[in-house]
């Protein structure tokens, strides 16, 4: 070949792969990743929710929290996750009065609370309502010596040693591993666990031609009378603090106060003995009952009602009759009803939902 044709060879050669590779590009951009938002599914009978604008829900950090909410490494030991007081099949919760696989072993002195319907806790949470939000709650449990004992720099140095969490840290938050957000990705995920699929609700929906039966029509009905006060609404609570007369005497010198309920958080002695209200969704799956566990059946729960309050000066209200008598008169037969529709409100789509369980 000569140099002349050679040299326009060449020439044409390099300009088809210039071409080439430019229009390649321009087919096929370059990948940015990034995060979508996230809307709640709220189920038609319940109230709408007030959304986090300081922590937006998206996909990928919902899909962060799911993962740190199973990660043992969240413990000092690496070896206890929040899904070991919280499982998913137990509605969170953990069928113990008081847990023992903490890092110490020492029982600890108050119930696991079921984990439900979350979204909507805007009064507190935890029984003394200790945390603000779920983003300050999620830190307390991690940091505690008697349940995981981690303190948060080694938290997040050993997170930092993973690849993939890093990268997730980066997409969601734009930002490096950080203890704070650790506690947002945990608040998403915990946003998302919402039941609302029970028997009761596809009643109340007119949905599947789902029907109660006569004796849990009629334990609707009396719970409607008997324990609406405070188990409001389709959330089957009211968010507030309640002295049920479970104790009389407040008395705690020990374990930072924790048996003093309400007062241990603001020092208003009319405070003392006040729990939060649990939701009772699920409520016969997260057995055993109260604020440390001491009820184990749901028939115990409802004989303290009628006959074993124990009166207090900051004793609920609600509780005394107008005829000053102390209790809620209920008769055996009501008790059987009033549980026959508690049971109603079991949401096994909820308790064994994929997006709800430990990532495969």
């Amino acid at each position: 070949m000569k140099p002349l044709r050679f040299f326009k060879y060449i020439h044409a050669l390099a300009f088809i792969v210039f071409m080439s590779s430019g229009c390649s590009k321009e087919k096929e951009p370059a990948k940015i990743a990034s995060v979508h938002p996230f809307q709640l599914a709220v189920p038609a009978n319940f109230p709408q929710i007030s959304v986090d604008v300081n922590n937006p829900l998206t996909s990928e950090g919902i899909a962060l929290g799911r993962l740190l909410f199973f990660e043992t490494r969240l413990s000092g030991n690496n070896a206890i996750s929040c899904s070991s007081c919280h499982r998913p099949e137990l509605a969170f919760s953990d069928a113990v009065a008081q847990t023992n696989v903490g890092a110490t072993g020492i029982p600890l002195p108050r119930n696991s609370s079921a984990l439900i319907n979350l979204a909507w806790a805007d009064n507190g949470l935890l029984w003394d309502g200790a945390a603000t939000s779920l983003e300050t709650q999620a830190l307390q449990p991690i940091m505690d010596l008697h349940e995981m004992n981690q303190k948060l720099p080694e938290l997040e140095m050993k997170l930092k040693q993973i690849p993939d969490y890093v990268s997730r840290f980066r997409l969601v938050f734009n930002s490096e591993i950080k203890a704070e957000l650790v506690a947002k990705a945990l608040a998403q995920f915990q946003r998302t666990l919402i039941s609302g699929n029970s028997r009761y609700d596809q009643f109340i929906r007119k949905e599947n031609g789902i029907n109660l039966t006569p004796i849990e029509q009629n334990g609707l009905s009396l719970f409607r009378i008997k324990c609406n006060n405070c188990h409001k609404g389709e959330l089957f609570t009211d968010h507030d603090f309640h002295n049920n007369g479970i104790d009389d005497s407040f008395r705690d010198q020990t374990l930072n106060g924790v048996f003093l309920g309400r007062y241990r958080i603001t020092n208003n002695v009319n405070d003392l003995g006040k729990f939060k209200t649990p939701t009772l969704r699920n409520v016969n799956l997260t057995e055993p009952y109260m604020h440390d566990g001491r009820f184990i059946t749901l028939e115990q729960v409802l004989d303290h009602y009628s006959n074993g309050i124990k009166s207090s000066p900051t004793l609920d209200p609600l509780l005394i009759q107008s005829n000053g008598k102390i209790g809620i008169n209920i008769s055996n037969e009501e008790k059987i009803a009033i549980i026959a529709f508690l049971k109603t409100l079991n949401d096994y789509s909820f308790t064994s939902s994929v997006n709800f369980n430990q990532p495969k």
